[in-house]
């Protein structure tokens, strides 16, 4: 990135989020750390941009209160001043069979996949309207296209959120603002505790190149669809797994 921008992104204390952080940071974009609920599991984060010369700024906050989403984007742009760059990654991937999954668990899965990117998005239109670069991104999962045992919520928020990136691009294109869904599948990932953060299902899934992706593989399918060089892409889903999945 030739200029420096400002990016927000959500769930980035570890794993996929932490990476699109440090990636956006190293192109440029001072960048608004969301967490959770304890600020202290962002420090590697915080750490890593600093490193590369860029602005950090962390707020825990749970998005699953709609309130909370409008107040994030309110204290992003306070912070640094406007906003460009919104990747809509935190969520929540339980599993469990589908008799079993009780409405208020399908309610918190889809509070924070499905709705929070909604309602973040929302709140973000108007900084992201005076960038002149602006870009949405959401983070999907392989199972909103595949389907998967034990994941009835996360398959149908993930499934939601390519059809909600699809309807945004068609409402924010005359505002100069792209919007694309980054898909990731078979990706290692680790779990509070340092234990492997792979689902159930991944045992049973296999790719064309016979490794597991890296979180930093995401980060790169996230930083083109944020480049200024590719103003012309929006309402497209990429898929980063191996060639586990071909659309």
């Amino acid at each position: 990135m030739s200029a420096r921008t400002v990016a927000l992104v959500t769930g980035a204390s570890r794993n996929i989020g932490r990476a699109i952080a440090v990636r956006l940071a190293r192109d440029g974009s001072d960048v608004v750390v969301h967490v959770g609920r304890d600020k202290s599991a962002a420090e590697e984060t915080v750490a890593e941009i600093r490193a590369v010369g860029r602005r950090v700024h962390v707020v825990s906050a749970d998005l699953t209160a709609p309130p909370t989403c409008r107040a994030l984007v309110e204290e992003a742009v306070a912070i640094f001043g406007g906003l460009d760059i919104l990747v809509n990654n935190a969520a929540i991937r339980p599993e469990a069979p589908f008799e079993e999954i009780t409405l208020a668990e399908w309610r918190r899965v889809m509070a924070l996949a499905l709705d929070a990117p909604f309602l973040v998005s929302q709140a973000a239109v108007a900084p992201l309207s005076q960038s002149g670069r602006a870009a949405i991104v959401h983070i999907g999962g392989l199972t909103g296209h595949t389907g998967a045992a034990n994941r009835a919520h996360v398959v149908a928020a993930k499934a939601g959120l390519v059809g909600l990136g699809k309807a945004m691009a068609h409402d924010l294109a005359d505002k100069g603002i792209t919007v694309n869904c980054v898909v990731p599948g078979l990706i290692d990932t680790a779990r509070k505790g340092g234990t492997s953060g792979a689902p159930a299902h991944h045992a049973h899934r296999a790719n064309l190149l016979g490794r597991r992706g890296t979180a930093e593989d995401v980060a790169e399918a996230v930083a083109f669809f944020c480049s200024p060089a590719n103003r012309y892409v929006t309402g497209q889903s990429l898929h980063v797994n191996g060639g586990a999945f071909l659309p």
